[in-house]
């Protein structure tokens, strides 16, 4: 079991007692999420022909998901539009509605046992170079609830446009029991 200082949601870990401690490491992925706050979306609904979520074996691959649909402050180009941190924040919603699928692929996230990838498309002006710090914003959130489980290899590109004008996309793969 990990031992480390880090931030779940807005609860500092260092200011908390052994004790509680122990009870957030050793709790479940929904636990350490209700803990920190954090509220899974329910799995939003395909926008075209193709599946929100697949599994194969211990395998889950999730469909590209996009911030919040309803959230249009995580709608433009980086760099254009909106900033580093604006984009950090939509990565953020991007991986809840990826976490949001995971849960509907295995009933619960604690059936988890590490995120593999994580692919990440940031929208973005020709002179933004930030897109690893915009996906930050992902990885960070999968870390909170998964803790280093939630660390995966990945890959963040700029692209010219999204669907729907959206800041970014994020597409993940998990093993799962």
């Amino acid at each position: 079991m990990e031992r480390r200082n880090f931030i779940v949601g807005s609860i500092a870990l260092a200011g908390l007692t052994a004790c509680q401690k122990t009870l957030i490491y050793s709790s479940g992925a929904e636990a350490r999420a209700k803990a920190a706050n954090i509220v899974i979306p329910g799995a939003p609904k395909p926008v075209a022909n193709y599946v929100g979520w697949r599994r194969a074996g211990s395998l889950v691959f999730i469909a590209g998901q996009g911030p919040a649909f309803s959230h249009k402050a995580f709608r433009g180009r980086l760099g254009q539009d909106l900033d580093a941190e604006q984009g950090y924040h939509a990565a953020r919603s991007a991986a809840l509605n990826n976490l949001a699928q995971l849960r509907a692929a295995v009933g619960s996230l604690d059936k988890v046992k590490q995120c593999l990838k994580m692919e990440g498309f940031v929208n973005s002006t020709d002179d933004f170079h930030d897109q690893p710090k915009v996906l930050n914003g992902a990885t960070d959130l999968l870390v909170e609830v998964f803790g280093n489980a939630g660390r995966p290899a990945r890959y963040a590109v700029g692209v010219n446009t999204l669907p729907f004008n959206v800041a970014v996309e994020v597409s993940t793969v998990w093993e799962v029991a």
